[in-house]
């Protein structure tokens, strides 16, 4: 394998002086992700709104070859919202531990610390993340879908009595719109306030839109579109047989991924959706 010299962080790679690829790659990509992580906080301050991750379908083996049960739980929205509580070091050792299987040895030399300190910053993580190792990805189940598909019905035809019963009774609906107009910048609790304000939504673009129902972060989620346009995704939290958490992404910025995503399963045949 042949590299063109390449630069990260201020230190170039010339062609022929990589060893081991595969590990060159993970430490670069490492690096990268540390530097991002680094200036998140700057870029939130910008910010409209809740924040919340970006969305990427999870079905049919679209996080890779390698996709494991311990990644698929990491791409759950609310795992990655509680991740945000973890300083870009601690996330990058949990991650590289938890989700690829790393030794601590092997951590250390790719963030470049002790041995030691990479064990403290596991386990401060570990921790830190005590309620978000309970969420596991229940994936595509068929109890879940069809929960999700009799709440399309209940918002599509203003049935408020119907949504209520399928919400928990302190739900909460987070949405990030990135200041797009009619996007609730505010979290909305309880089954009342929130099945109004989704009955609301749906209503207002009831002659054009199109729902979807396709497997994203690791649970059934409804993509709603208008038109050709990708207008935002819902992505509910499900225990016991009720929605207790939804999670709305309807930011263009953070849809473009999954657009690309939609597009290529679209070109190559696969796109089915409910």
């Amino acid at each position: 394998m042949s590299f063109r010299t390449f630069s990260c962080g201020g230190h170039r790679t010339e062609p022929g002086s990589v060893e081991k690829p595969s590990a060159w790659l993970v430490k670069v990509t490492t690096n990268l992700c540390l530097n991002r992580l680094g200036s998140a906080p700057s870029r939130r301050e910008l910010h409209a709104g809740p924040w919340l991750p970006e969305p990427v379908l999870t079905s049919d083996g679209e996080l890779g070859p390698m996709e494991t049960a311990e990644q698929r739980d990491m791409v759950l929205l609310a795992f990655l919202v509680l991740a945000e509580r973890l300083t870009p070091g601690e996330r990058a050792v949990f991650v590289l531990r938890e989700a690829f299987g790393y030794s601590h040895r092997e951590v250390a030399e790719l963030v470049e610390l002790s041995e030691p300190n990479c064990r403290q910053l596991h386990s401060r993580a570990r921790k830190r993340l005590a309620d978000a190792r309970l969420l596991r990805s229940g994936g595509d189940v068929p109890e879940n879908r069809a929960l999700v598909e009799r709440f399309l019905d209940a918002a599509r035809g203003g049935d408020l009595a119907s949504l209520e019963r399928m919400l928990a009774e302190d739900v909460t609906s987070v949405a990030d719109g990135g200041g797009t107009p009619g996007v609730a910048r505010l979290p909305v609790r309880g089954a009342e306030k929130v099945a109004r304000y989704l009955a609301t939504v749906t209503g207002r673009y009831a002659e054009g839109l199109t729902v979807s129902i396709r497997e994203v972060n690791g649970t059934p989620a409804l993509l709603g579109w208008f038109g050709p346009t990708l207008l935002g995704v819902f992505v509910p939290e499900i225990a016991d047989g009720r929605i207790t958490g939804i999670r709305i992404v309807a930011n263009p910025d953070k849809l473009r991924f999954l657009g690309a995503q939609l597009a290529r399963l679209s070109h190559s045949g696969e796109l089915s959706g409910s």
